[in-house]
């Protein structure tokens, strides 16, 4: 069950051990690479303020960005920016998201995000959770997949796996993680079933395109090869 609530307090709570964090690096770490193949640390940064933004157009009814361009120049236009801009930008979009977010609404309406994808409301807080939580472990500064709580991890697991279901380049798959839960995926391809046995966060890695799989057990076949999301 969806408590949007209780995931803005978790993104808040994010947000905060995002900052703690960034606020401990340089100007020159902000230039380095991040773990996203060409972008540096100040993209995923600028790129985590912007997402904010675009959210708040999402709960007032905005296209979330408006073109692909746009979203793109944004990002890059902000990413040399000194440590402190970046902060400053951190804070005060993730504040503007937390009081469109205080607007009482109709939290079961559909809204739509990005490439005309749709979801319920009450599921943005969790997006924006998933932004917070992944982007801070591709800066690479120190906060990994194992890090993560639990709880966050399963319901992403989960969320990935509904998302590649069915999904033509992907032959039925039994993710299991080594406490014994399963969860299924794929099942548009030929091949298969194939069952792929690893920890919590090696599955998340491997289905959200952190991790090659390479530490991930595979049975029935080959690891099969996800789409980018």
């Amino acid at each position: 069950m969806i408590d949007h609530a209780d995931d803005l307090v978790s993104v808040q709570a994010a947000t905060e051990r995002l900052l703690r964090a960034v606020g401990a690096l340089d100007d020159a770490a902000v230039t380095q690479s991040s773990r996203l193949p060409g972008w540096t640390r100040g993209h995923v940064l600028t790129h985590l303020s912007r997402n904010a933004d675009a959210l708040v157009n999402v709960f007032e009814g905005r296209p979330m960005y408006t073109s692909a361009e746009a979203r793109d120049g944004d990002i890059e236009a902000g990413a040399p920016r000194p440590l402190d801009e970046q902060l400053a930008d951190l804070r005060t979009s993730a504040e503007r998201f937390r009081a469109a977010a205080a607007v009482p609404a109709d939290w079961s309406r559909t809204v739509e995000l990005r490439n005309g994808v749709t979801d319920r409301a009450e599921r943005v807080p969790f997006r924006r959770w998933v932004e917070v939580e992944l982007h801070h472990v591709d800066l690479g500064i120190g906060y990994e997949l194992e890090d993560l709580q639990a709880g966050f991890t399963d319901r992403e697991i989960e969320f990935l796996a509904a998302r590649f279901d069915g999904h033509p380049d992907v032959p039925a798959t039994t993710l299991t993680a080594i406490d014994g839960r399963t969860w299924t995926t794929g099942g548009g391809a030929d091949g298969g079933p194939v069952t792929v046995e690893g920890t919590p966060a090696g599955l998340l890695g491997w289905l959200a395109g952190r991790r090659d799989g390479g530490a991930l057990t595979v049975k029935g076949g080959d690891l099969p090869k996800l789409p980018p999301l």
